[in-house]
């Protein structure tokens, strides 16, 4: 069982820019209808690509279990779906953490969320100075809804 335990937050600055350890663009789209259930994700990473199945547990902890899908299977799923979004992924090392800054294209452009995922719920974590709301939790912030109601139609 893989549990993902993650905390997410928007951004007030660029300051987090100059911890940018790496960058990579994602498209991905939902095959689910509902929060309420599984989430069902395929991820098309540079030339990777995978499917994953997400579950809501408690407070800021799923489920979630990730496997790799010949790209070919892939790109057909997310042909067919309309429910998808773009975002440029950037890594970054920040006081011996590992935070990860999303930015959002198209219809949810300039949306940019920080998210980093924990050991537990209770760890200790210290907010950089880009860290603006919590919004751990907060559905319509959820990659989901965005690829059902993207943030400029709010």
């Amino acid at each position: 069982m893989t549990l993902e335990i993650e905390r997410r937050f928007l951004i007030k600055n660029d300051t987090w820019k100059e911890f940018i350890k790496k960058k990579f663009y994602i498209e991905q789209g939902y095959l689910s209808k509902s929060l309420d259930d599984w989430i069902i994700r395929v991820r098309l990473i540079g030339k990777k690509s995978k499917i994953a199945l997400k579950k809501h547990i408690q407070g800021f902890t799923n489920f979630e279990f990730e496997y790799s899908i010949p790209r070919s299977d892939a790109e057909r799923i997310m042909s067919n779906l309309t429910n998808t979004i773009k975002k440029d992924r950037y890594v970054l090392e920040f006081e011996k953490k590992s935070w990860t800054i999303d930015c959002f294209k198209e219809n949810n452009y300039p949306l940019e969320i920080a998210e980093i995922e924990l050991s537990n719920e209770e760890e200790d974590l210290f907010l950089p100075s880009f860290i603006s709301k919590e919004i751990t939790g907060l559905t319509h912030y959820s990659n989901f809804n965005l690829a059902n109601n993207p943030f400029s139609n709010w």
